[in-house]
């Protein structure tokens, strides 16, 4: 071992490569301190600027070749003298100390590449990349060297300056590394097609060259290393190795960065595939050539080892391929599979023939679906949580694990090339768990790009720039980003109505599932959340076809949605669009809060909830935020307010209603102030504030009278009645039900006749006149059954359940409860009720444990929902029950 310019500590120098410019030893060490951070002070740092003691360190063993290599040695004494400097730079610490990293990568690369040439072996192109990087380590060293003697002044003037010169640099050595090993590889691979045609003509080459060509001839080229683990695919190993071992062809398809290489690899390493193929297992990356049939069969017979100069089809390999048992992996199939490549029918007739040997197992991995049809197919699943922590923490391991990170895990949909990138940023960039959750609200999709540039993007462009997406047209991209900007996507059945102006819209996205950029679920076309966060919109204002979309949403949300008028059972599209939507309108309002268009389609959002989706919003909090006298804050809060009652939390209803009551006043808006009254008077009923809630309805009535709204009168009187009824002033509550129904006869509503009988049936249950209440029932339910409305059948038949049970005709009150259940699926508080009413039914039967169970169920909804009420009534029969 030669000479290694001596420490202090006994140690060698951590960036000496020797004292002078050409090193004389054969080992190079280099240690290179991180910087995380916050750096603080502490013994054992290297001096200035509290740099810790946490190394960057390895050794390069240079070869006698490399060290004999008078450009490399030359290259080797410049990469000594910058990182001196780095080492004793005193500004801009952390910037230096990773460019400084960058160089260490370069010189190792340099060494690897160079340890087996002599000077004479050295193509020309690869010795001006040895001169590249040399000029750009010495006029990087120069600056600096020359910024060090700035003063602390000049430093701050030119501290942004100085970053993006680092940052620069550290790209032109990646470039560099690039250049350097694709012109390595050029040069082995033109010495070997000369070389390997000596061979087949039987002139000799080189001594000592023959024998060591002649194995890579026969074993092939070396596939990658398996991957360090393979977390979370253990099922789909299997089934995969079980395939191979039956030499069934196989096809891992999706999108890219789902892990299709890193599984096909563990295939390839794994022990039971090396028992059953040994060396006979080959890899083949697909775009590391040009997609036509004349390259991949050459690669194919120099792989396989077949010694076949550019063969024109399978013939003259299909000896080999048909002697013995073999793996052909094809990575990033796509790249020779695309149906519209130039040669991309003579290019999947090859690979179709290849797939048919009966001795051999062809697996593709590919982005593209059109892969031989019989090829086994299996799905490649979503990373479970654990899975998807494992990867994270296997790059970014800091001692702890956050619920922070399980957040952003879910949100990039558990994609493995996502996690890897975002672990490394973090783990480049030394940010703690708040600091790297902060990044990624601010920029998503840029976060996802490492020091060395690889990022996601690069994934998704190389999608983007296949030639099936090209024939697609111009409005593909814009299609894309529509779907991009829907956390659901797009719904595959309502393509004609929202892009009737896009020719050849259902193969379009047809095509988008076959290039894996977008997958279909539960009915919608949609993509990977971080394919969605690269491919969307900065501005959803720039896009025309969005604007469209928005256009067309807006206009289906305008119908006034009721029971009684036309539309009522159309407006269910909101059930599965209601995400879209509500994210539509957030995204529109926190651009422009003062749009009328938008708080309007905002109104029929919620009318839309209130009657097929009942639910709480996103948009409460913009709602609530808005000042007092923004002209759509009192009717969104009277909106929003019926959400909560169809939840059952009457407490927030009230203080959403009573907010707005006062500024409707204000503004003398009458009709508003008879509707926010005549709710107020049902959430009081429901708080138990009776007089409070009698008080309104008469008001509203009076207002209501005024304006001459009949409708309107009739609902108060409705809302009354039920005060009355819970009071237990049966009579009156009689009286005022018919009165309801008299209105109403005049506008033949036939919404608010159902309602009042029902109110009427409840009177006669309460008078113990079973015979009148189920003649009224009846009556209500002759109005609801036909229009299928379901709140109303709910109602009917949980209040049937109830006066069964109580007369203790348990089958009958069990067949309504089972009745009312089925008209509560799409709402979570009428569930509720429903499971409740049976815990209350086996509860009188006896079965009392069968009744706390369905009550435990019951008070679960309810307090996921914070209705107070029900929860504490199912509290109390549960206190009944365990009595019992």
């Amino acid at each position: 071992m030669g000479h290694v310019r001596p420490c202090p500590n006994g140690r060698p120098s951590p960036f000496g490569f020797g004292n002078s410019l050409l090193p004389v030893s054969h080992t190079v060490f280099f240690q290179l301190p991180r910087v995380p951070a916050m750096a603080s002070t502490s013994q054992g740092q290297e001096g200035g600027g509290g740099v810790p003691s946490t190394l960057y360190s390895g050794v390069i063993h240079l070869s006698e070749n490399t060290c004999g290599i008078l450009p490399a040695r030359t290259a080797f004494g410049c990469a000594s003298a910058l990182l001196t400097t780095i080492r004793d730079s005193t500004v801009e610490r952390q910037g230096y100390i990773e460019l400084g990293v960058s160089c260490a990568d370069v010189c190792k690369a340099l060494d690897r590449g160079l340890s087996r040439r002599r000077s004479d072996e050295l193509t020309q192109s690869v010795l001006e990349a040895i001169d590249q990087f040399t000029t750009t380590v010495a006029v990087v060293q120069q600056r600096i060297a020359k910024q060090n003697k700035r003063s602390v002044a000049s430093r701050l003037l030119h501290a942004k300056d100085d970053r993006d010169k680092i940052t620069a640099w550290k790209l032109d050595f990646i470039r560099i590394l690039q250049v350097f090993n694709t012109e390595l590889a050029i040069d082995t691979h033109t010495k070997v097609t000369d070389i390997h045609r000596n061979v087949l003509t039987g002139q000799e080459g080189t001594p000592g060259q023959h024998h060591s060509v002649q194995a890579s001839i026969f074993l092939g080229e070396s596939p990658p290393p398996a991957p360090r683990a393979c977390f979370g695919r253990e099922g789909l190993l299997e089934k995969v190795l079980g395939l191979a071992e039956k030499l069934e062809p196989i096809s891992l398809i999706g999108a890219g960065g789902i892990g299709k290489t890193a599984i096909a690899l563990s295939v390839l390493h794994n022990d039971r595939i090396k028992e059953r193929f040994g060396e006979n297992r080959r890899f083949i990356r697909c775009d590391q050539f040009p997609a036509s049939r004349a390259h991949f069969l050459a690669r194919l017979s120099k792989v396989i080892g077949a010694g076949v100069e550019n063969p024109e089809d399978l013939a003259p390999l299909r000896p080999l391929l048909s002697s013995k048992e073999m793996l052909i992996i094809l990575d990033n199939a796509e790249s020779i599979l695309d149906p519209q490549g130039t040669n991309a029918r003579e290019i999947y007739s090859v690979v179709d023939e290849l797939c048919k040997f009966k001795t051999v197992c062809v697996c593709i991995t590919s982005r593209i679906t059109t892969v031989p049809g019989y090829c086994k197919r299996p799905e490649i699943p979503a990373l479970s949580m654990e899975a998807a922590c494992d990867i994270f923490y296997g790059i970014y391991d800091n001692g702890r694990r956050s619920s922070i990170i399980n957040d952003l895990l879910e949100r990039l949909d558990f994609h493995a090339l996502s996690i890897t990138l975002l672990a490394t940023t973090a783990s480049h960039n030394m940010w703690d768990f708040d600091r790297l959750a902060e990044e990624w609200d601010i920029r998503r999709a840029q976060v996802l790009q490492t020091d060395h540039n690889e990022s996601l993007a690069a994934t998704i462009e190389l999608s983007l720039d296949s030639p099936t997406f090209h024939k697609l047209g111009p409005n593909a991209r814009s299609l894309l980003e529509v779907i991009a900007f829907f956390p659901q996507g797009v719904d595959e059945k309502n393509l004609d109505w929202l892009f009737p102006n896009i020719p050849d819209r259902k193969n379009i996205f047809d095509k988008f599932c076959v290039l894996s950029l977008t997958h279909r679920s539960n009915g919608f076309i949609t993509m990977l959340a971080p394919m969605r966060d690269y491919i969307g919109l900065r501005d959803p204002r720039s896009s025309p076809l969005l604007d469209a979309t928005k256009d067309r949403y807006f206009s289906r949300l305008s119908v006034d949605v009721y029971p009684d008028k036309p539309g009522f059972e159309e407006a269910r599209w909101i059930i599965s669009e209601d995400v879209n939507v509500e994210h539509l309108l957030d995204v529109l309002i926190s651009i422009d809060t003062n749009s009328d268009e938008a708080w309007g389609a905002c109104f029929h959002f919620m009318n839309h909830l209130f009657w097929h989706k009942p639910r709480e919003t996103v948009l409460m909090a913009k709602i609530e935020g808005l000042p007092d006298d923004h002209r759509s804050k009192p009717g969104c809060m009277i909106f929003l307010s019926r959400l909560f009652a169809r939840a059952g939390n009457h407490a927030e209803r009230k203080r959403l209603l009573t907010h707005a009551l006062k500024l409707e006043r204000g503004r003398g808006n009458n009709s508003q102030v008879a509707r926010a009254l005549r709710e107020l008077a049902d959430a009081n009923r429901l708080l138990h504030f009776y007089d409070e809630g009698m008080q309104q309805a008469k008001e509203a009535s009076e207002i209501y009278k005024q304006l001459g709204n009949t409708s309107g009168r009739a609902i108060c009187f409705i809302r009354l009645a039920r005060l009355l009824l819970d009071i237990g002033q049966l009579d009156a509550a009689e009286d005022t039900a018919f009165r309801a129904i008299d209105l109403d006869s005049e506008e033949g509503r036939k919404y608010h006749a159902c309602l009042a009988r029902r109110v009427l049936g409840e009177v006669y249950q309460s008078k113990g006149d079973k015979e009148k209440a189920i003649l009224h029932f009846g009556a209500a339910l002759s109005i609801a059954s036909p229009l299928n409305w379901r709140g109303q059948l709910f109602w009917i038949h949980h209040t049937l359940a109830e006066l069964f049970r109580d007369e203790d005709e348990f089958k009958d009150a069990n067949a309504h409860v089972e009745r009312a259940k089925s008209h509560a699926t799409e709402d979570p508080y009428r569930l509720g009720r429903a499971v409740e009413m049976q815990a209350r039914i086996w509860d009188r039967q006896g079965r009392f444990e069968d009744a706390k169970s369905e009550a435990l169920h019951a008070l679960e909804i309810y307090e996921k929902l914070g209705a107070a009420k029900d929860a504490e009534n199912c509290r109390d029969l549960l206190r009944r029950l365990s009595e019992r």
